[in-house]
């Protein structure tokens, strides 16, 4: 690989072929990125909805002999 870009000029190898790639691989790239960020956000949601029901049901148990501040 190294040898294909010896001989040409610094643009060609940091500029042009980063260009190349990401018009060529743009759509992809953009998918992947989206399917992460969804990924993320839905564990997000499940840890705070299992977080939420976790301190509901902790609440509900803990005051189930006392009702007073239930």
């Amino acid at each position: 690989m190294r040898e294909i870009f010896a001989g040409l000029p610094w643009w060609v190898k940091w500029i042009a072929v980063p260009v190349i790639a990401l018009v060529v691989f743009g759509g992809l790239i953009a998918n992947v990125v989206g399917f992460v960020i969804g990924v993320l956000f839905k564990v997000l949601l499940f840890v705070a909805l299992v977080g939420g029901l976790i301190y509901v049901v902790r609440k509900f148990t803990s005051s189930s002999s006392s009702r007073s501040d239930w």
